[in-house]
């Protein structure tokens, strides 16, 4: 308790003692019917990528927030994976600086590489939850019906050779992620949106989509 209390670890004790606070809440809410996680979840927009994005400070931060699957797994528990990622991640980093150097790190000069270290956490555990939630989603439906419809680049840079992946919402509002690759030498990057034209094994081929496909999609 010494170690967790001292000046230098206080932010990541705050961020733990703040995640059991959640649960805590959580659990109580969910018995009488108010879970957190649907209240916060109903709060935030939906965070698609947009092709027309500008490239600023917006269109960034609804990139990272795609990237880290906001929309796609529920907020709460990312929320709470990243406290868990950074309280510990920082305790950690504390930990070895003691033990190295006799005392602790001021906690603003480790807060910015903690941080950037529990993104990617925040993301695997996001990509794992995704695979729950979504399943074998694209083997369920017959993948000829995915001919048609508007995708947008969500992970990669699409090339020649070179898939990336995509996602599209069907008219049930199910979300299918599909690897598309283009024909000659056009290249699609994260953010744009792609026609899908032809499957061609596990992948799929693409164009850029005209204005009326992305009407038709709608």
């Amino acid at each position: 308790m010494e170690f967790l209390l001292q000046d230098g670890n206080l932010l990541f004790t705050t961020a733990l003692a703040l995640m059991l606070m959640i649960a805590v809440m959580e659990g109580v809410m969910t018995l009488i019917g108010v879970g957190i996680s649907d209240l916060l979840d109903n709060l935030l927009p939906d965070f698609d990528l947009n092709a027309d994005m500008p490239d600023s400070a917006g269109g960034g931060l609804t990139r990272l927030l795609g990237w880290l699957r906001f929309g796609e797994v529920p907020a709460l528990i990312l929320l709470v994976t990243f406290l868990v990622g950074f309280g510990i991640t920082g305790l950690l980093v504390q930990m070895f600086a003691e033990s190295l150097l006799g005392f602790l790190l001021p906690a603003w000069l480790v807060a910015i590489p903690v941080f950037m270290l529990a993104l990617p956490q925040v993301r695997a555990v996001g990509n794992l939850l995704r695979r729950f939630a979504v399943g074998d989603e694209t083997e369920a439906v017959d993948r000829n019906s995915f001919i048609g419809r508007v995708a947008v680049i969500t992970v990669g840079e699409a090339t020649a050779g070179s898939p990336a992946e995509a996602r599209f919402r069907d008219e049930f509002g199910t979300t299918h992620y599909v690897m598309v690759e283009p024909d000659a030498e056009e290249i699609f990057g994260q953010g744009e949106q792609v026609l899908l034209v032809e499957e061609r094994g596990a992948h799929f081929r693409v164009i850029r989509p005209t204005s009326r496909h992305l009407t038709d999609n709608k």
